[in-house]
């Protein structure tokens, strides 16, 4: 068993025929850990969960995940491998209820009893959903969804969780709860790798950061050294000093 979950070494990626948006990007993820990418606007975050999960193809470079290449995995192949990314628009069967949603989740599984367990599991988890559970996920507020999104994800269990901006356009006190839910998976030995514009929510929940401009490394470190890091205030936080947070 490999140290890290993820290692993603000259990672090289672009859209169509526009030229690389990553331009060597590296990066790991040691297991049972937390990490936050964070930067400004056009730095390549949200473009690095999709490379590695597989819905970006990649131009360069190579993405190992639990010891073994990515390379020609498909995306539904590396889900079932347990690397699982919950994109930031709250992928959900809005005419679906909030359990349909959860039963839905758990098609890799073969056992539709241990769908059924993890399902309540879910629901002790994360007592909201079980109070709203015969609603339609399009009804559910926007912080419901995106903790529907994660308990999605939690009937899955994976080794490693990848959440593009969690807290994108929620209310402090609902990003609190949703960093509330990603703890929990944090809690029970899961790695999680998330994208997150709210530098200091984002920094406050990692144990690492990796900080990118332009599609490249500008640096990394714990949380707290990059937070202090002098550079990091003047590239990212000083660009916009009546705001604590930056995409």
């Amino acid at each position: 068993m490999t140290e890290n979950i993820l290692e993603v070494r000259d990672l090289r990626a672009g859209y169509g025929s526009d030229p690389d948006i990553l331009q060597g990007v590296n990066l790991n993820v040691a297991r049972g850990t937390s990490c936050c990418i964070i930067g400004p606007n056009g730095a390549g975050k949200s473009t690095v969960l999709k490379a590695i999960a597989g819905t970006l193809k990649t131009r360069g470079g190579q993405v190992m995940f639990d010891g073994a290449p990515l390379s020609g995995v498909r995306p539904d192949q590396r889900l079932a491998r347990g690397l699982c990314f919950v994109t930031q628009d709250r992928p959900l069967f809005g005419s679906m209820t909030v359990r349909e949603n959860l039963k839905m989740a758990g098609y890799t599984l073969k056992s539709r009893a241990e769908v059924a367990r993890r399902i309540d599991d879910a629901f002790e988890v994360f007592p909201i959903l079980a109070e709203k559970q015969s609603q339609r996920a399009r009804n559910l507020s926007g912080g419901q969804q995106q903790v529907l999104a994660l308990a999605r994800a939690w009937v899955l269990r994976p080794s490693l969780l990848m959440v593009d901006e969690p807290s994108l356009g929620l209310a402090p006190k609902v990003r609190a709860e949703v960093f509330g839910v990603l703890r929990q998976f944090k809690d029970a030995g899961m790695s999680v790798l998330l994208v997150e514009q709210n530098v200091r929510e984002g920094l406050a929940f990692a144990d690492w950061a990796y900080v990118l401009d332009l599609g490249r490394n500008e640096f990394d470190g714990s949380s707290e050294t990059v937070l202090e890091n002098p550079a990091m205030r003047e590239l990212y936080l000083g660009k916009s000093a009546h705001k604590e947070t930056t995409t």
